[in-house]
C-alpha cells in the first residue's frame, strides 16, 4: 500500500520534483465538489491500496490550493484540468491523463511502460 500525502505548499510541489529523482511519484489534481473526479479518486486510491511499486502517491485539491495546481501546469506545460493525474520520474512527466481515462489499470500500465 502507497501512502497518500496532499500538498498543500509550493514548497512542498518542489520537494515532490526532487524526491522523483529517487523514485517514480504519482500527483493527482482532485476537484473536492465534482462527480467526475470524485470517481478517479477512487480509482486513484484503488491503486494505490492495492499497489506494492515503490513509488509515492500525492494529491492536489484544486479549489482549495489553487496556487498550487496552477503552478503544476506551470512546471509541467501541460493545460490544467481536473481530475488530472501525472506519473513523474527524475523530474519529467512520463505520463499524464485526465476525467474518466484514470483508471487503476491505466495507471498500472503506465508504470510499467515507464521502468
Amino acid at each position: 500500500m502507497i501512502e497518500l500525502e496532499e500538498l498543500q505548499s509550493n514548497e512542498e510541489l518542489e520537494q515532490v520534483w526532487e524526491k522523483s529523482q529517487q523514485k517514480p511519484v504519482l500527483l493527482f489534481k482532485h476537484s473536492t465538489t465534482c462527480p467526475i473526479s470524485a470517481g478517479a479518486f477512487e480509482q486513484y486510491q484503488s491503486f494505490l491500496e492495492s499497489s506494492d511499486n515503490n513509488l509515492d502517491g500525492y494529491i492536489v485539491k484544486v479549489i482549495e490550493s489553487k496556487d498550487i495546481s496552477n503552478q503544476i501546469a506551470v512546471e509541467t506545460n501541460v493545460k490544467h484540468e481536473s481530475p488530472q493525474i501525472f506519473l513523474i520520474k527524475n523530474k519529467e512527466v512520463l505520463w499524464h491523463t485526465s476525467h474518466s481515462k484514470i483508471t487503476a489499470d491505466s495507471i498500472t500500465r503506465e508504470l510499467k511502460n515507464a521502468e
